[in-house]
């Protein structure tokens, strides 16, 4: 018994020696950084970009997305972060996972190269905003709400009364600017394999496989990481670097739980527009 016990330690220190060389800036190396689940909080992602831009042994980025997509504001704090990545001269890929749908592809578009599984749901460009009326229910139950307000559209997406038809328009102007802001995204770094006829013909929220996708020129290849990682040598002109995946630190009840506790209110803020798949 205790020489199985000697052994589990010698395991895990070595499997714990090489996690640590593997993270030391030695030799040239290839930083990958998972986006999984909803975009709601770009911080942490954002933090790793920029430290793996100023790293001068990284080499090239690859982005690992498993998302859904998530609000406009934080798709678009991420797309940025990887433009100024990109004036690094460092090449980016994107490996796509299950899903890289709406604000999931809006961040996968400053890639230099894009790689989709054949079965990846894609796709989903457009903008969505939700409103629940809660007004006849809680009628039913005697309850009733009065907002004391500044402007006739302060209150616009309350729960406790219905739109009216001037709010309505309001509201569709507000998404389809966001709608041509995903397509200006699109086209800045696509326009040469995709046009913007032909992007607005499918940019209508429909979903898509990645093979679909690579026909109409969303995405540029069809593969899986390993694919995406000998891109990102091979654009780099790094046959031999080492991989390195930057992670968060998690503390054991994180671990214990699967998930980020910030990811438990991920909804929090109700009124925000989104480029989420539904």
């Amino acid at each position: 018994m205790k020489k199985f016990i000697l052994v589990v330690i010698l395991l895990v220190g070595v499997m714990a020696l090489t996690n640590l060389i593997a993270r030391l800036p030695v030799g040239d190396r290839i930083a990958v950084i998972k986006v999984d689940g909803v975009i709601v909080d770009p911080e942490p992602i954002i933090k790793k970009i920029e430290k793996a831009k100023e790293d001068r042994s990284v080499k090239a980025l690859v982005l690992r997305v498993d998302s859904p997509g998530g609000s406009v504001g934080a798709s678009q704090e991420i797309y940025r972060a990887l433009e100024r990545f990109k004036e690094s001269k460092k090449p980016i890929v994107v490996s796509m996972g299950n899903v890289a749908a709406s604000g999931g592809y809006y961040i996968s578009v400053p890639a230099d190269y894009i790689y989709a599984n054949p079965g990846t749901i894609t796709g989903s460009i457009g903008v969505i905003i939700q409103h629940i009326d809660y007004k006849e229910l809680l009628n039913r139950i005697g309850v009733s709400a009065t907002a004391i307000k500044t402007g006739k559209f302060k209150d616009t997406l309350s729960p406790f009364r219905k739109l009216t038809e001037e709010e309505k328009a309001y509201l569709e102007n507000t998404i389809e600017d966001a709608y041509q802001q995903f397509i200006s995204a699109i086209l800045k770094y696509r326009s040469g394999k995709i046009s913007e006829e032909r992007l607005k013909s499918v940019a209508d929220g429909r979903i898509m496989t990645g093979l679909m996708a690579q026909k109409l020129g969303l995405v540029d290849g069809v593969g899986n990481m390993e694919d995406a990682i000998d891109m990102a040598k091979k654009l780099a002109h790094v046959k031999k670097a080492k991989v390195f995946y930057m992670e968060d630190k998690k503390g054991f009840f994180r671990r214990f739980l699967g998930m980020n506790l910030s990811d438990l209110d991920s909804y929090q803020y109700k009124t925000m527009i989104y480029y989420l798949m539904k």
